[in-house]
């Protein structure tokens, strides 16, 4: 029996060695691992925590969990073994049972397995259940643990998160997690018990109060923190960092910088993340690219900060440049990383290279991505390309809201209105809560297809059913609605009875539609209001100089194009883009510096010869010119969108679809001229002006003439 007993104890300390480490000789499949357990079931019938801890290595939680539920009863060390295998695989249901029937068995409860299970309590998010292991922890005498305290407080922490998460989604702002003051208050309260805090407590606190907004208090609690007598660390800085991101404080920001520079924290790639994240959300381009150009090992977290930066700071070139060097350093990039780029495909109107992402985001498994799929919606809908839009909508398995709104301002800004009414339709019926971005895109629909009782409805819906205050771009989207049909006197009443004070770009979406419909006193009173709010107000300017000139008041628009010229206000020039064979055109009106510029006008002269064959007639209202008719018809001719569309179509083979992008709106005459252009060439013809997309076919525009 002894001998027996010693080659047990011999056998034990066998397993041991040959758990993980850098051996080759460590077991490393199931077989070799259940051959281990059969050979120690022969002499030493009771599992051992060993056994747990090899499965939980090899990943065979099922073989670990058969393990224990054979007979005899296990030991209490054996309970903690999985109870960690179950929480570190993610079991936390499980976790949490065995623990109910360790402490149930009467037997004693070994110390170490409390983070285990407060880990598992964390991830379930349950307050009643946190509440419950707290009262255990006070009542076992355990909390006076570091670790245990730690562990706890990180639990009310995630609740906290959930809390606060919970509250920005819901439209009634009722969370069922708990308060987010009960929260932090129950995390303070197991902080301020603590009879020993370390770095990590701290951490805990301070992280819990900034993550739910309560920056002041966090702030507070790092000059507290040093005057304990302990450093912050680089956790601590990147939890206080997004604070000045927040408030768009990089001066603060720049001090915790040199907090980090002189404790030799600044090279720590979370420390850097950080950095560049608070730069670049207060603009300055300048430090986000030298705090990533000092950072010894970039990783992918701050090769995505840095591509993010540079993106959202209208840097799209250099973020693509980043992104390209970022592959071939091979370093993988994540799926937030490809969100990131994306706007900057979608800002360019680069196409070929949208789609070269899309194939890499296919390659690389990212396609079901929630987060990534609506990215590639929103690049192919400012791109031009609805239906792969649609395609990709389609493929996502249960679309959330950001996708479902992308795909609805898909089909406003590209048309048909109809299918953006009856997707919203279709989300409501999914049970899919519609957000404030939701019902600008469907109002956006309707503004652009005149469907005013329709967006009456849903502007009214939007605060009856979902409890969501108007805010300021629902309140633009009815006055250009208003404005587009014709409903002048009716916007400017509603704009001027808006619950919020309206901006000047509110107002100019009124004085758009006065130019359009030919109404110079009423712009006048709109302009007013507008120059009251920003005196410098360039648009405005061009607009009611426009409007004087298309009235044949010829003083009155000198008089305006003075004032400007006083200002220092010079007019943005009309420019248009088309992308050929992997290279963006531009090209301003009559501008002759192209290298095509001949071939060019001769396309048009050939163009225009048949459009006069076929009927077209010449609109001059939009010449803006006190010139004579003839002339004013030549320079129609000039205009940057029909240059870069007669460079698509003398460079590209036949049928291929032509994408132009142009800064200002699309005159009556360009319309009409391209509507007959795409019939005489047999192509499509895509314009994307400032307001929406034009999709000309077979002498047809899908915005229906209304625009």
């Amino acid at each position: 029996m002894q001998h027996s007993a010693v080659h047990s104890i011999s056998l034990l300390d066998s397993l041991l060695l040959l758990l993980p480490s850098s051996s080759s000789d460590a077991v490393q499949t199931r077989s070799h691992a259940r051959q281990l357990h059969a050979l120690l079931l022969k002499c030493h019938p009771r599992p051992s925590p060993l056994l747990f801890s090899l499965y939980t290595y090899l990943g065979l939680v099922g073989d670990a969990l058969r393990a224990f539920a054979s007979p005899p009863a296990p030991s209490p060390a054996c309970y903690a073994a999985v109870i960690r295998c179950s929480s570190a695989r993610g079991l936390f249901h499980h976790s949490l049972s065995v623990f109910a029937r360790l402490r149930s068995s009467g037997a004693p409860l070994p110390h170490a397995l409390l983070p285990s299970v407060l880990k598992s309590s964390a991830a379930l998010r349950d307050p009643r259940l946190a509440e419950t292991l707290h009262g255990f922890l006070i009542r076992s005498g355990w909390l006076s643990d570091l670790f245990s305290s730690n562990a706890l407080m990180n639990t009310y922490c995630k609740l906290c998160h959930d809390a606060d998460d919970h509250a920005r989604t819901t439209t009634d702002g009722v969370s069922k997690c708990l308060p987010k003051f009960d929260c932090l208050g129950s995390v303070r309260k197991v902080f301020d018990e603590m009879p020993e805090r370390d770095v990590v407590s701290w951490n805990t606190l301070i992280a819990g109060a900034a993550e739910v907004g309560m920056y002041f208090e966090a702030l507070s609690m790092v000059r507290n923190m040093g005057v304990s007598g302990l450093k912050p660390d680089s956790f601590t800085l990147s939890s206080i960092l997004p604070i000045f991101a927040e408030y768009v404080d990089d001066y603060k920001g720049m001090e915790i910088h040199g907090f980090a520079i002189r404790h030799a924290l600044d090279s720590d790639v979370f420390i850097g993340s950080s950095l560049i994240d608070m730069y670049g959300n207060c603009t300055n381009v300048e430090y986000l690219c030298r705090v990533f150009d000092n950072l010894p090992n970039p990783d992918s977290i701050s090769w995505n900060s840095i591509i993010a930066g540079l993106v959202q700071n209208g840097m799209f070139d250099e973020g693509l440049k980043l992104f390209r060097k970022m592959l071939i350093l091979q370093i993988k990039p994540m799926s937030v990383t490809f969100s990131s780029i994306m706007p900057a495909c979608a800002h360019l109107t680069t196409l070929h290279l949208g789609k070269q992402l899309h194939g890499y985001v296919i390659r690389g498994g990212f396609d079901k991505n929630a987060f990534v799929a609506s990215s590639l919606i929103d690049m192919y809908v400012k791109c031009g390309n609805n239906r792969i839009a649609r395609r990709v909508f389609d493929r996502i398995q249960s679309p959330d809201i950001v996708s479902w709104t992308a795909m609805i301002m898909g089909y406003a800004l590209h048309g048909p209105a109809k299918k953006a009414l009856s997707l919203f339709q279709q989300m409501e019926m999914e049970n899919v809560k519609p957000n404030h971005v939701a019902f600008v895109a469907v109002l956006t629909a309707c503004s652009h297809a005149g469907l005013v009782d329709e967006a009456w409805d849903y502007f009214h819906r939007m605060s009856k059913d979902y409890r969501i205050t108007p805010r300021l771009e629902h309140y633009a989207a009815v006055a250009d609605l208003l404005g587009r049909a014709g409903k002048l006197d009716e916007a400017y009443d509603f704009i001027s009875t808006m619950h919020i004070k309206p901006t000047a770009s509110v107002w100019s979406t009124l004085l758009a539609a006065c130019r359009v419909h030919k109404n110079a006193e009423l712009a006048e009173k709109v302009a007013q209001k507008i120059f009251e709010i920003e005196p410098r107000n360039l648009g405005s300017h061009v607009l009611m100089s426009n409007i004087y000139s298309a009235a044949g008041r010829w003083k009155e628009a000198t008089k305006v194009r003075m004032t400007m010229k006083h200002k220092g206000m010079k007019k943005q020039p009309a420019c248009s883009w088309i992308e050929v064979q992997n290279d963006l055109h531009g090209f301003v009106a009559h501008d002759t510096s192209h290298p095509w510029y001949n071939e060019i006008m001769k396309a048009l002269e050939v163009l225009m010869e048949l459009m006069k064959r076929d009927g077209y007639v010449p609109n001059t209202e939009d010449v803006l010119h006190d010139v004579e008719e003839e002339q004013k018809r030549h320079m129609l001719c000039g205009h940057s969108e029909r240059l870069a569309i007669a460079f698509g179509i003398i460079r590209t083979p036949p049928g291929t679809t032509i994408r132009v992008t142009k800064n200002l709106r699309v005159c009556v005459d360009c319309h009409t001229a391209t509507k007959y252009i795409s019939r005489i060439v047999g192509r499509e013809i895509v314009v994307r002006d400032l307001n929406r997309f034009h999709h000309f076919k077979d002498g047809d525009c899908s915005c229906g003439d209304y625009w």
